[in-house]
């Protein structure tokens, strides 16, 4: 099982946007990949899931950018001496992206039918670019690897649910040759499909989301959300007490470093 302190040198990796030029060189960036590059968005949930998991950590740490996910994300980097920054969700960083970006080839991989075709008219008719490839989320790994190095898409898009996605998009950086951006979406063709109902805005300014979340899917989501919540606040201590303890081991002379 991994450890507090692995858990937390991960958190320590999310990419902090704090402004809104970071955001639009971040957009920049990711439009730009010369390589197979993983966006990944970590969460409550995800964290939970990387503190038993050794596959699910691994994947997170193998993603390219990692961005901040959520309100209890938010509540908690600050007791670990990070600055949360912007509230970086994929259900809206996603769709930005998609728009900001010039034309390209996109896959997606995961959910299924008919919110695959749904989302795809969606995407058509607010983005540039043209979806080549649409599979359903229940394929063998290698069922998607094939697909991938056949059509060569510019972006993939997964929508398999935490961890699976992010094992896949590890699986596809190594097995892809050429410039790709891999993004976990999660929910996201659910969301842009019409098969969840995104909260009403005042209902996502107070980060109460998750609970119209709940609210639509109970019980899918009370494990995650409410025995979940247990979980998370049990991880964000046992990480405070790995940052305490290793600040306390580190000389007084020796430089902190964070890696960005």
């Amino acid at each position: 099982m991994p450890s507090p302190r692995e858990v937390l040198e991960l958190i320590e990796r999310i990419r902090c946007i704090s402004s809104e030029e970071e955001r639009r060189q971040l957009l920049a960036s990711l439009g730009a990949v010369e390589r197979p590059t993983v966006l990944s968005f970590i969460n409550a949930h995800g964290v939970n899931l990387c503190a038993v998991s050794e596959p699910a950590l691994a994947a997170f740490r193998a993603s390219d950018v990692l961005l901040r996910d959520g309100i209890a994300l938010q509540a908690a980097m600050p007791s670990l001496g990070i600055q949360p920054g912007f509230n970086m969700n994929g259900t809206d960083f996603i769709p930005l992206l998609l728009r900001t970006l010039p034309a390209r080839r996109v896959a997606i991989y995961g959910t299924e039918q008919p919110w695959l075709d749904g989302a795809r008219a969606r995407l058509e008719g607010c983005t540039p670019h043209s979806f080549i490839d649409l599979q359903h989320g229940f394929h063998p790994k290698e069922h998607y690897l094939e697909q991938a190095r056949q059509n060569r898409p510019d972006i993939i898009l997964l929508a398999m649910g935490m961890p699976r996605q992010e094992e896949m998009a590890i699986e596809l950086k190594r097995s892809l040759d050429h410039p790709v951006l891999i993004i976990n979406g999660g929910a996201i063709i659910d969301f842009l499909a019409g098969r969840f109902t995104r909260a009403p805005a005042l209902v996502q300014k107070a980060g109460l989301e998750w609970a119209f979340r709940l609210a639509q899917e109970p019980r899918r989501l009370f494990s995650r959300y409410c025995i979940g919540a247990f979980g998370f606040a049990r991880n964000v201590m046992l990480m405070r007490r790995a940052a305490t303890s290793r600040l306390s081991s580190t000389p007084a002379s020796a430089p902190m470093h964070k890696e960005l």
